[in-house]
């Protein structure tokens, strides 16, 4: 069901609003079911006992690729990009696709899979990922992807937690110039992980050297291509759990969130489809990793549920130069481009020499994900890629969301700078205040809180694996009956909504709520910064302060340091207001991300603090070393 223009956008919104479940019904119509469901929803966030589709059966390979074959067999489903852009793209069609599929999912059978099993894999952005990731949902097997960057540690932390007995790797990944040693790290992940019964390796290097166990390892060339192309496809309940994805806590172990079959192929397509808009020639890259949530809802779900091609990129974004994603968007044609705010800024202080010659003109629309993107960065996106005609949907979801939850629709709703702006139909958020009370909004008024969503959707993580009472406790016990995002938000007096950063990152300063975002907006505009991280501490008179971390455009000099701390003060001051002071500034080489691009300001703010005791989880920073550098400086 694709909303076609602004007033079925607003159709579609009443009646997900005054009829749920026959608004969900239409979205569920459109695919294959083996059998059908006895009613479309059940459950709340009291008890949290969420069901979407009980009753129902299917198998999401058959909507992915058979349903597809029998309309455009040979259309191309899957370009992938390799790290080294002189190799030429591998185009494979839905056909190609589905039979290497069923290859996979036949070899994992002779290894011993079956309906219900884990399956973790761990492995770089090669088609093999794309495939087993499918072949294990075609034979009714939960999937487990873990970042190919993560350490033997956390990957040995992600198999014991969920128990998996069967991995599949790579030898070896490529990212830019270096060569990750894959198997390696599995073998010393699994002195640690009695479950694992076997191990499936893919070769990116066919005459490298590897070390194999004997019974437990066994070569996808031997396994895999060797394998039948015919897999009649195992159907599952509904609510069968698809895959557990690994998202970092703010303390303890990471947290295995659990999406389930039904509700997640509705929500991953229909959210696809409408915020993007393609026509059936389109061709959508979306450079996340596999190894987070936007990599499996609009990398690999959402664009071939919707029938779409779908480009999977091996490599980053200043690899051989920072010219690459230009290059490849005219080379492959590329219509809609999603990416996060931070490889955006990281270009955008490559300068635009990386974009001369360029053509572009391909380019329709524009996507953000991963966290707010400031007006700055937004403008060189629209103005230097978008050419300033391309919409940008700057999308904000989590992990947990399992899809797009606020975003604009390309071409249809409004694209405003700093703002996510409206929700999508059958998605309802409200503001709550410190009492836990809605807070009332109004059209001509606007309202700041903590976002949470009023009601379940299709898409919303089930549980945390294995720990139920955790999954409660994060996400339901703030603010009992509504889903707490842990994000603060602004409404303006259209109902757009602005995301203004993880509640823990509002600052309250002399008693004034200030979102860190709305802070680096306006640090991110001074010349000499490219990105900023700013976190509140404990202050004596003001109950929190303002602290800042910046990478700067070039290396400076502690007196230029001084200066740049008295100009964006001076620039706070005009923008937000006196009270929004930063009380020290620090100059840094990078800042501690997740793979996502979320910035983990709680280990700022414990830097700041001089806590260095406890850092809590951070195996899902994307530079683990930059934690000790932070340290070693502060010090």
């Amino acid at each position: 069901m694709q909303i076609k223009d602004l007033g079925q956008f607003h159709e579609m919104t009443n009646l997900a609003k005054n009829s749920p479940e026959f608004f969900w019904e239409q979205i569920a119509k459109t695919f294959v079911w083996k059998k059908n469901w006895h009613k479309i929803s059940s459950g709340n966030f009291n008890q949290l006992d969420i069901k979407w589709f009980p009753g129902a059966e299917l198998n999401i390979t058959e909507n992915i690729l058979d349903r597809h074959l029998k309309t455009h067999p040979q259309k191309c489903a899957l370009i992938f990009l390799a790290n080294n852009p002189s190799d030429l793209p591998l185009k494979i069609s839905y056909q190609e696709l589905h039979d290497r599929v069923c290859q996979a999912a036949n070899a994992l059978k002779n290894l011993g899979v079956k309906k219900g099993d884990i399956v973790t894999l761990y492995m770089g952005m090669v088609p093999e990922l794309f495939i087993s990731v499918l072949a294990a949902a075609r034979i009714g097997a939960t999937f487990s992807v873990v970042f190919g960057g993560f350490s033997a540690q956390s990957l040995a932390g992600r198999i014991n937690n969920s128990k998996s007995q069967f991995l599949i790797t790579s030898d070896f990944s490529l990212r830019g110039d270096k060569i990750i040693p894959l198997k390696a790290v599995v073998d010393e992940a699994l002195k640690e992980c009695p479950s694992v019964k076997s191990v499936l390796i893919h070769q990116r290097y066919p005459d490298g050297i590897i070390d194999l166990i004997s019974g437990r390892d066994f070569f996808w060339k031997d396994t895999v291509e060797k394998a039948q192309t015919i897999c009649p496809p195992e159907y599952v309940d509904a609510e069968h759990p698809l895959f557990i994805l690994y998202t970092s806590g703010s303390t303890g172990s990471p947290k295995g969130l659990v999406h389930t079959t039904a509700g997640y192929m509705c929500y991953a397509q229909y959210t696809f489809s409408n915020v993007f808009q393609m026509a059936a020639d389109d061709i959508f890259w979306c450079t996340a990793d596999l190894g987070w949530i936007t990599g499996h809802s609009y990398v690999t779900f959402g664009p071939l549920l919707a029938g779409h091609t779908t480009v999977m990129f091996e490599g980053i974004p200043t690899f051989p130069t920072p010219a690459r994603f230009w290059e490849e968007i005219d080379r492959l044609g590329v219509t809609h481009f999603y990416t996060a705010p931070t490889a955006i800024r990281a270009l955008q202080a490559q300068g635009t020499k990386w974009l001369e010659n360029k053509k572009l003109d391909s380019l329709k629309v524009l996507g953000s994900v991963g966290e707010p993107i400031n007006e700055e960065a937004w403008e060189w996106y629209h103005t230097h890629v978008g050419l300033k005609r391309c919409p940008i949907v700057d999308t904000w979801w989590q992990t947990e969301t399992g899809g797009i939850m606020i975003s604009a629709l390309a071409n249809i709703t409004p694209s405003i700078p700093t703002f996510a702006t409206l929700p999508l139909p059958g998605i309802f958020p409200v503001l709550m205040d410190a009492d836990g009370r809605e807070i009332a909004w109004k059209k001509g008024q606007e309202a700041e809180g903590n976002l949470c969503i009023k009601h379940p959707w299709p898409g919303i993580a089930r549980s945390i694996f294995g720990d139920h009472n955790r999954y409660s406790e994060n996400y339901f016990k703030a603010y009992p009956g509504y889903y707490f995002t842990g994000d603060g938000a602004k409404i303006d007096a259209h109902g757009n909504f602005r995301i203004t950063g993880r509640v823990d990152d509002v600052v309250n300063v002399s008693g004034h709520r200030i979102g860190t975002a709305e802070v680096e907006d306006v640090l991110n505009r001074h010349p000499f910064i490219v990105e900023s991280a700013v976190i509140g501490a404990a202050h004596a008179i003001k109950g929190q302060g303002l602290h800042a971390f910046c990478i700067p455009q070039k290396s400076i000099s502690p007196n230029e340091e001084l200066a740049i701390l008295n100009e964006v003060n001076q620039l706070l001051t005009k923008e937000i207001g006196a009270i929004a002071k930063i009380e020290s500034l620090q100059i840094v080489t990078d800042l501690p991300k997740t793979r996502s691009g979320k910035i983990m300001r709680r280990i700022l703010r414990k830097i700041v603090e001089n806590d260095f005791s406890n850092l809590g989880d951070t195996s899902t920073l994307l530079n683990p070393l930059i934690v000790q550098q932070l340290i070693d400086k502060r010090k």
